[in-house]
């Protein structure tokens, strides 16, 4: 759904280009210009944004909110592939090869979308090339992240996958209390397990177990405060 004048008014757009990296190099006119290119949408917590088979309408860029890229297996179980969260962006192979997606996406939360067309892009794109690198720049983060989650996949116990998702999380939704981090978790258990490739029992039997030692709290189902970094640092070299 869009956005109405008055919400995006107040919802501060300006994230959509301040704090891409694709746009970071821009100019305040550059910047300009590409807010007045910008489509907004604003999606429930549940919502699919994108439907496997579609073909998008430009690049999507979350303003705000989480979301979670996911397939499904060919035992009709969930794979989540990627989350994206404030700043990133999604639907850039499809502005270059315009196929339709292999992939759903759905919102985590209530999250607001900025969508710049194809035929904008393109124009944006030929007036700041620095994009196209800036792009390529975060293209190739993703390919190391997927290459890195696959051969963890392969080479990490179960339970050392668990301490590993917790040590991503804490990077990407941390929030310094103290001595700890307080990590907003964007997924449930069974997220988590369909995201690191294992059973939900193995990632409730672990979190348990890091808490019995002292190393998280769990603080009800969506939030966890992780004490010891280094506890789960030194269980993650152990693996390599």
């Amino acid at each position: 759904m869009s956005c109405s004048n008055h919400n995006c008014n107040k919802c501060q757009h300006n994230l959509c280009t301040h704090r891409v990296p694709i746009f970071s190099d821009l100019a305040s006119d550059e910047m300009n210009q590409v807010t007045d290119l910008i489509i907004r949408k604003k999606f429930d917590k549940g919502e699919l944004i994108v439907m496997e088979g579609n073909l998008l309408e430009g690049l999507y860029i979350i303003n705000q909110g989480r979301v979670k890229a996911f397939r499904y297996t060919q035992e009709a179980k969930e794979q989540i592939l990627y989350l994206f969260t404030e700043g990133d962006f999604f639907g850039e192979k499809n502005l270059l090869r315009k196929q339709p997606v292999t992939y759903y996406v759905e919102a985590l939360e209530e999250t607001n979308i900025c969508v710049i067309p194809h035929k904008n892009f393109y124009e944006l794109l030929r007036n700041a090339p620095s994009i196209s690198v800036k792009i390529m720049e975060q293209l190739c983060i993703r390919i190391e992240h997927l290459e890195s989650s696959i051969q963890n996949m392969g080479s990490k116990n179960m339970e050392s996958r668990v301490s590993l998702i917790l040590l991503e999380f804490a990077q990407k939704y941390g929030v310094r209390k103290g001595n700890g981090v307080l990590v907003d978790v964007p997924l449930t258990r069974e997220g988590i397990a369909n995201y690191i490739g294992v059973t939900r029992e193995t990632v409730s039997r672990k979190l348990s177990s890091l808490q019995e030692e002292g190393t998280i709290e769990l603080i009800g189902n969506k939030k966890i405060m992780i004490h010891t970094i280094k506890a789960l640092e030194l269980e993650f070299s152990k693996e390599i």
